[in-house]
C-alpha cells in the first residue's frame, strides 16, 4: 500500500526533530554554516533588482522619447560634407541657415514613411504670476508633439489647429508650474506672463516619472518645468532666430546679396558672428513602422544635407534603436551579474557540505548509538539531510531580507533604480533550498555508511 505524505512525515518526524535539536544546540556553528547561503541569496536578489531596474529605466526612456521617433538636432556648422573642417584656407565657407521650419515642412511633405513631425524651439524664461517669478523652459511645438512623446493632458485640452495657425498666446503648463502658481485654484483659463507676453493656460500636463540619466544622450527633458506653446506663437511673439536681422543684412552688403536674389547657395555667405542661425532647437519625426526607422533616418539625413549645402550642421538620432541596443547590453549585464551571484550560492553550498562532513566525524558516536538502537540508513540520511536543508532554507530566508534591504540601500545611496521582483525572490530561495539538498546529501550518505561497531569505538 502506497504511503501518504503525512504517513511519510510521521515515519521520519523523529529524525527531523533530532536535526532541529542539533541545529539549536550549535547555534553559532549553524549560523556560520548558513552565512554563505545568506550572502549568496542576498547577492542574487540585489543583482537581479539592479538588472530589473535598468530594464525598467530603458522602457521608461522609450516612453519619454516616444515610439518610432527620430530626433534631428543642430551641431557645429564648421564641418563640410566630407566631415572636414570647412575653415581651411583653400575653400570658401559654405552657408547654411541651420535647422529651420522649412526643413520640418520638407520632411513631412517629401518622405512617405513619415507619420508626424514636430519642430521644437526651447528658450529659458521667467514665468510671472501675481508678483511671483519662477524659472521655466518655454517650448514651442506643434500639436502632434504631445502624442509623439506620450505626454498626457490631465486638465484642459490640447492646442487646436486654429491656435497653431494663428499663433494664439495660449499655453499648456507642467506639474511644477501648476503647483507653484495655481496650487489652490484651477489653472485652466487663467493667465501667466512670460517676458512681455501674457499666455492663457488651456491645459496642464500629468506628472510622470523622469529618469535624469536619459537627458544627456537622448535629449530628453522633464515636462514638469515647461510651459508649452504653439510653434508659431513662439516664432511670432517671442524669438525667431531664423529671421533676417539688420546686422546680418549689413554684413551681407556686397557679394552676399546674390544669395537672396537667387544666386548659388554654395557661394560664400557670412553670418552674424557669435550668433546661431538655427531657427529650431530640434525636429522630432515619427515614422509609421519600427522597421522603417533606419531607412527613414538615412533619407532624412540626405534630404537635410542637400538643403544645407552639404554642410553637416545637424545630427540625426534614433533613440529607440539606441535604447534597444542598451537594453540588449543590460540583458547581457544581468546574466553576468546573476552568474556571479549564483557562484556565491554554490560556494555557500560547498561550505555547507564541508561543515556537515566535519559534523559527521564529530558526531560519529551519536550515529553509532542511533544505529545500534535500530535506526536504519534512511533514518541517518534523513537526519543529516534535514539538518543541511534546514540550515540552507534558514539562510535563504535571512538572505531574502538582506537582499531586499541591500537593493533599497543601493537605490538610496548610489541613486541606481532597483526593482525587487517576486520571481527573483522565488528563484533565489529555490536555489538555496536545492543547494542545501544537493550539497547535504554527500555528508548524509557518508554518515549513513558508517559501521555501527566502529562508530561506537570512537
Amino acid at each position: 500500500m502506497r504511503k501518504t505524505p503525512f504517513q511519510i512525515y510521521l515515519r521520519y518526524a523523529h529524525n527531523i526533530t533530532i536535526a532541529i535539536e542539533a541545529i539549536l544546540s550549535n547555534k553559532v556553528k549553524s549560523f556560520l554554516t548558513a552565512l554563505g547561503i545568506m550572502f549568496g541569496v542576498a547577492a542574487v536578489i540585489s543583482m537581479l533588482a539592479i538588472g530589473k531596474g535598468a530594464q525598467q529605466e530603458v522602457l521608461e526612456q522609450i516612453k519619454l522619447v516616444g515610439v518610432n521617433n527620430i530626433i534631428i538636432t543642430p551641431v557645429d556648422q564648421s564641418i563640410d560634407g566630407n566631415g572636414v573642417n570647412a575653415d581651411n584656407g583653400n575653400k570658401k565657407k559654405k552657408f547654411s541657415k541651420g535647422l529651420h521650419q522649412l526643413d520640418a515642412n520638407s520632411i513631412i511633405e517629401t518622405i512617405p514613411s513619415v507619420k508626424k513631425v514636430s519642430p521644437v524651439v526651447s528658450l529659458n524664461y521667467h514665468a510671472i504670476k501675481k508678483g511671483k517669478s519662477y524659472p521655466v523652459t518655454l517650448e514651442g511645438v506643434s500639436p502632434d508633439y504631445f502624442e509623439m512623446l506620450n505626454i498626457v493632458i490631465d486638465q484642459g485640452k490640447h492646442f487646436s489647429e486654429q491656435h497653431s495657425d494663428m499663433g494664439t498666446p495660449v499655453c499648456i503648463i507642467g506639474d511644477n508650474i501648476r503647483n507653484r502658481f495655481f496650487n489652490q485654484s484651477d489653472p485652466v483659463g487663467q493667465y501667466i506672463k512670460c517676458g512681455q507676453v501674457w499666455l492663457q493656460v488651456i491645459g496642464t500636463i500629468e506628472k510622470r516619472d523622469f529618469t535624469a540619466s536619459a537627458s544627456d544622450e537622448m535629449g530628453i527633458s522633464s515636462s514638469d518645468n515647461k510651459i508649452i506653446i504653439p510653434i508659431k506663437t513662439m516664432l511670432m511673439r517671442f524669438k525667431d532666430r531664423g529671421a533676417i536681422k539688420p546686422e546680418v543684412m549689413d554684413n551681407m552688403a556686397g557679394g552676399g546679396f546674390v544669395f537672396f536674389m537667387g544666386g548659388n547657395p554654395e557661394d560664400e555667405a557670412p553670418k552674424a558672428s557669435g550668433k546661431t542661425t538655427n531657427q529650431l532647437d530640434k525636429i522630432i519625426v515619427q515614422v509609421d513602422e519600427t522597421e522603417q526607422l533606419s531607412a527613414t533616418a538615412d533619407v532624412i539625413k540626405r534630404l537635410i544635407l542637400r538643403r544645407h549645402s552639404n554642410i553637416y550642421d545637424f545630427e540625426v538620432t534614433v533613440p529607440e534603436l539606441l535604447l534597444k541596443q542598451q537594453q540588449k547590453t543590460n540583458e547581457i549585464f544581468n546574466i553576468v551579474l546573476g552568474a556571479i551571484a549564483g557562484i556565491s550560492l554554490i560556494v555557500g553550498g560547498i561550505g555547507i557540505m564541508n561543515i556537515m562532513l566535519a559534523s559527521v566525524w564529530e558526531r560519529i558516536r551519536e550515529i553509532g548509538t542511533r544505529q545500534a538502537i535500530g535506526a536504519s540508513r534512511k533514518d541517518i540520511i534523513v537526519q543529516f539531510l534535514a539538518e543541511s536543508t534546514l540550515i540552507s532554507i534558514s539562510g535563504g530566508l535571512i538572505g531574502i531580507i538582506l537582499g531586499v534591504l541591500l537593493a533599497h540601500l543601493i537605490h538610496l545611496m548610489a541613486d541606481i533604480k532597483t526593482i525587487v521582483s517576486f520571481f527573483s525572490v522565488i528563484v533565489a530561495f529555490g536555489v538555496s533550498a536545492t543547494v542545501g539538498i544537493i550539497f547535504g546529501y554527500i555528508p548524509a550518505k557518508s554518515a549513513a555508511s558508517q559501521d555501527p561497531v566502529e562508530s561506537l569505538r570512537h
